[in-house]
């Protein structure tokens, strides 16, 4: 009996500790509730602090609460391109913004498309007679060309600058996969659909080759003129040609081979660059540290600052990430979420819509679901637009094409009109270790697939003729779409990937430009004039999702150092292995038929590139390769 009551008292005491430590939970989440959201009322005058502290994306990732809790790392930070226009265009306007800084102390990148719509907000602040003032330890390509548009460029002396460009080498797992003795399936449709060569080949196609380096080397010329006109004092040709006798002309000291290039204009400590800005706005009493100047952070000033919403709603659908089958997202482009989205719009009254697409495509059938809920809105003859930002390629075209116009930039990477799936077989697997299979058919489909006893010629047949008839379905659409014969179509397509130039060259797109232009064009087919106002469908980020911002990522402030330039080549490891691991369960995953573009260049860290990958496969790959 003394035993019983032992084992009572200690469930009676778990218990009570569980109430306590719920009710603490419970309180914890109401007061941050009540508290979560920035307030208007912290409004400054003085500067507005832009720290990106992450990532520039098209859509921000919603947290996952018990997936950041468990993790213990703080999750990646995003910002929207949209919001960081918006903010810069209220602040070139507003009297109590007196100068904007940029902390790109540790910032990963976005996008060209991105970065050049940014950096022509930043030049509409300095238009206004506001100074701009950028500081970083270390910049590589996104950063410098944001920075670019600011009047004072500084690095921390112990950094620098450098600039890279697209391209460079991808992993191929056939002699992997021969040593496992995994049979990898492809079957696919397009010349260029290099999609699947990392798992047939070890190396680049010729095609893919070609392909890329028309695509890189465009990419390449579009950055290079962009950076020389934010920055016509810069060496970019020394810079970009010549990178070992720039950097050793400086004694390999890379912040001042930085200054003597032009790409940056001061080298400061983070304490001169604030005592810089206290001179352009003034002290802070109130601040910490005796260099603190007043300021608005980014999120205070959106929240100050919301869209209007007077006249008649435009709307604004946003497909972002890889197009998935299901309710992902957002951040990611789930089919059914983005359709459902469209159908609840339905019923709003929309004047016009608007698809923004950041997309290098994904699943068939939940692309097809978007390009048919938005054909719903078509038939309430209502003009639509596609804008189409860093990547609009393979499902990303596909979903596309219901639009009355598409604008595109220069910069934006298209195409890729080609399909592809990809199934392994381990018969060759089993056989190794002494695992066979027998057994009785009745006709030439029966127990198939047989992802142990291997495919008949049949099925293997039958799967290449339904990758045939996507291809179709896919010329087809684009065909009906853009006014152009089936023939017509292949020969631009075959999986081949196209710059925004080109492809407006080939009737893929219509028009240069970006979502204002697209906005403005809506506005005027729908006949509004200057009555009209942008609705994006969809859920504002929850104040729970604010809240976990807050708590995991905070406001960047007390945080060290991105790093310097080593450190930034560094980060390549984690998103290294994580690619492994993608690459792996884009294998050995349950996908169907796939529009997808492998070949397109990342154009931002996405947030599985940052974090620790996940699950037993990315066990075993950090394992052998980590």
């Amino acid at each position: 009996m003394k035993f019983a009551g032992k084992v009572w008292r200690l469930l009676v005491g778990i218990k009570d500790g569980l109430v306590l430590v719920f009710m603490l939970l419970f309180f914890s989440a109401l007061f941050a509730v009540l508290t979560a959201r920035p307030s208007p009322a912290s409004v400054r005058e003085g500067a507005l602090l832009i720290a990106l502290d992450g990532a520039v994306v098209e859509e921000r990732t919603e947290i996952d609460p018990i997936e950041a809790l468990l993790s213990g790392e703080a999750p990646m930070g995003e910002y929207q391109a949209r919001d960081l226009v918006h903010a810069l265009d209220e602040a070139a306007g507003d009297k109590r913004i007196s100068a904007v800084v940029l902390d790109l102390d540790r910032f990963l990148g976005g996008g060209q498309v991105h970065m050049q719509e940014i950096g022509e907000a930043l030049d509409r602040v300095r238009a206004a007679e506001k100074p701009v003032l950028a500081y970083a330890t270390a910049y590589t390509d996104d950063a410098m060309l944001l920075a670019a548009h600011a009047s004072e460029v500084w690095v921390n002396p112990l950094g620098g600058a450098i600039v890279v460009g697209p391209g460079g080498e991808r992993l191929y797992y056939a002699g992997l996969l021969d040593k496992l003795k995994v049979n990898a399936r492809v079957y696919k449709v397009g010349e260029y659909k290099s999609a699947v060569e990392p798992y047939s080949r070890s190396d680049m196609s010729e095609p893919a080759r070609e392909n890329a380096r028309a695509l890189y080397e465009t990419l390449w010329e579009e950055y290079r003129a962009n950076l020389k006109k934010a920055r016509p004092g810069a060496d970019i040709a020394r810079i970009t040609t010549r990178p070992v006798e720039w950097i050793s002309a400086a004694k390999g000291d890379l912040a001042t081979a930085a200054l003597q290039a032009g790409l940056v204009d001061k080298l400061g400590s983070r304490t001169d660059f604030d005592k810089r800005v206290v001179e352009l706005v003034g002290a802070d009493d109130w601040g910490d540290g005796p260099n603190a100047y007043p300021h608005t952070d980014l999120a205070v000033w959106v929240e100050d600052n919301p869209l209007p919403r007077k006249g008649k709603p435009i709307g604004v659908i946003t497909v972002a990430g890889e197009i998935v089958d299901g309710d992902a997202g957002p951040g990611v482009a789930g089919g059914d979420r983005i359709a459902g989205l469209l159908d609840d719009a339905l019923e709003d009254d929309l004047a016009g819509l608007v698809v923004r697409v950041d997309s290098p495509g994904g699943s068939v059938l939940a692309s097809e679901a978007i390009r048919e809920a938005i054909l719903r809105h078509k038939a309430r003859d209502i003009p639509i637009a596609v804008s189409m930002a860093n990547v609009a390629a393979s499902g990303g075209y596909w979903v596309s094409t219901p639009a009355d116009r598409i604008f595109a930039e220069p910069e934006t990477i298209t195409g890729s009109i080609g399909i592809f799936a990809v199934v392994p077989t381990f018969e060759q697997t089993a056989a190794m270790v002494g695992v066979t299979s027998d057994g009785v058919r009745t006709t030439p489909l029966s127990g198939q697939p047989d992802f142990i006893g291997g495919f008949t010629p049949e099925t293997d047949a039958i799967m290449q003729a339904f990758i045939e008839n996507g291809y179709e379905d896919f010329l087809t659409r684009v065909g009906e779409a853009r006014g152009m014969t089936r023939d017509q179509v292949d020969a631009v397509g075959q999986g081949r990937v196209w710059d925004g130039g080109t492809a407006r060259q080939l009737r893929l797109v219509d028009e240069y430009g970006g979502m204002e232009e697209a906005l403005q064009w809506t506005a005027a087919q729908a006949d509004l004039g200057d009555d009209w106002h942008v609705q994006y469908l969809g859920t504002k980020p929850s104040t729970y999702d604010t809240l976990l911002r807050q708590w995991l990522i905070g406001d960047g402030e007390e945080r060290g150092s991105g790093g310097d330039v080593f450190a930034r080549f560094a980060q390549g490891q984690t998103a290294l292995v994580t690619q492994i691991s993608v690459d792996a369960q884009r294998l050995l995953g349950a996908r169907g038929a796939q529009a997808y573009c492998l070949a397109c260049p990342t154009t931002a860290p996405t947030k599985a590139q940052v974090s620790a990958p996940e699950g037993w496969l990315a066990r075993v790959v950090a394992l052998l390769f980590g």
